[in-house]
């Protein structure tokens, strides 16, 4: 039998007269080694759109002991691994165009849409700008029907949300052909040649305007050099191989009206996404498909179900579709529960907000929120009310969430404090 001794930690490599000390190796202290060892922080992000049938979500009582509700029952096997909040929501969220609350759900800016309006940094770039390069993708934004997304940068501008599976497991795990690599490469060079000419011809043209000018000039051009930072970054990556998966490459669906099917396909990214450490911010928006939705017994689209003025027959329809989001929001659950490594599963390891930006959709109102937040390693089993006559700031959570991504904040959007409980 062969024992193997653990290694001194004084330990040296000599040789001709020269000791070199030897880094804090596993068979030194194997026990010690594995506490060093940190699980990376991960944020998951998700917003349906068009709210959740308030009466089949939320529970009457607050606390531990909450009897569940029609939806809450389809995530019952969960229900020591998260924490609902009741009473929460953003201020000033009324905007030129009824759902235009969907932009502002991870920003809290107020007035959407109306003149002047200028959106600003999303909870899920914080934590991207955060981390960085540290994975090959600082954040994935993903949509189920368009380009429109809920993640905004510094300046304002929108993210746009990948909406295919197929591109964006190729995006993620699958090399390419040596010419498309090369291609690829090429492609990086000549934008870092193009900034390079954006640059001379701004420090040139810096001289002959006025001080104002140069402020503006100024900002420009460090937005710039963060675009150089980020290609540097970009094409160091480029050199590093992709990881590999024991996974079928998804298969889009391409009928807008199987809402459900292309959920599922964006959930099962999410896990592959976070256990090979591509990255680790993830935010989805479940968007209006804008058709009937293909399950049975529905006859008109979500949206107009979304306003059903309290027809009976209108809202039994309504919750099939959201029954068939919230037992997906259930399996990707589960998914994340059954996979990880020594430190533990990816859902104690990972925050999980899911929620939307209307409390009630029949009406438009974006208060009082459906906000649901599992793993990440809180305490969990509780529904948290807070009672008042107007809502708290769901930003309070924000920052709360930032923190647990290691984000050195004590503020954000319309946070007045760091939400806690336990």
């Amino acid at each position: 039998m062969n024992l193997r001794q653990p290694l001194d930690r004084r330990t040296f490599l000599r040789a001709s007269g020269v000791a070199l000390a030897l880094p804090m190796l596993e068979s030194m202290s194997p026990g010690l080694a594995r506490a060093a060892a940190i699980e990376p922080r991960r944020m998951v992000n998700i917003c349906n759109t068009l709210g959740l049938y308030k009466e089949a979500w939320f529970p009457k009582a607050a606390g531990a002991g909450y009897e569940t509700t029609e939806y809450l029952s389809l995530l019952e096997q969960h229900r020591q691994n998260f924490t609902l909040f009741s009473g929460f929501s953003h201020e000033e969220q009324t905007g030129r165009q009824p759902h235009n609350s969907e932009v502002t759900f991870l920003t809290a800016a107020r007035r959407p849409g109306l003149d002047g309006f200028r959106n600003t940094i999303s909870m899920d770039q914080v934590a991207a700008n955060h981390l960085g390069y540290t994975t090959r993708f600082p954040s994935v934004v993903l949509g189920t029907a368009a380009p429109q997304s809920q993640s905004y940068t510094r300046s304002g501008a929108m993210v746009p949300a990948e909406t295919s599976p197929e591109n964006l497991f190729r995006q993620l795990f699958l090399q390419g052909t040596p010419e498309e690599v090369e291609r690829e490469k090429q492609s990086l060079n000549d934008g870092g040649s193009i900034l390079d000419r954006l640059k001379s011809q701004t420090s040139a043209l810096r001289r002959r305007v006025s001080l104002a000018d140069q402020t503006k000039l100024d900002a420009y051009y460090n937005a710039v050099r963060t675009a150089e930072l980020d290609l540097a970054e970009v094409q160091a990556w480029q050199q590093k191989p992709k990881p590999a998966v024991d996974a079928a490459a998804p298969t889009d669906i391409a009928s807008r009206s199987d809402l459900i099917g292309r959920v599922k396909l964006m959930f099962r990214m999410i896990p592959l996404i976070l256990e090979t450490d591509s990255s680790r911010v993830i935010s989805l928006m479940i968007q209006d498909h804008g058709v009937v939705i293909d399950l049975p017994g529905i006859n008109s689209d979500q949206h107009s179900l979304s306003h059903h003025g309290q027809d009976p027959a209108k809202i039994a329809q309504l919750k099939k579709i959201e029954t068939g989001i919230v037992e997906s929001f259930s399996d990707l659950l589960t998914d994340l529960g059954e996979r990880g490594d020594g430190n533990g599963s990816l859902l104690d390891n990972t925050t999980v907000l899911f929620g939307s930006n209307l409390g009630n959709a029949n009406s438009h109102e974006p208060s009082d929120l459906p906000i649901l937040v599992a793993g990440g390693g809180y305490s969990h089993g509780q529904h948290i009310v807070h009672d008042g006559e107007h809502n708290a700031p769901l930003c309070n959570l924000y920052v709360t969430l930032l923190q647990g991504m290691g984000v050195e904040t004590d503020a954000f959007g319309q946070s007045t404090s760091t939400l806690t409980w336990a």
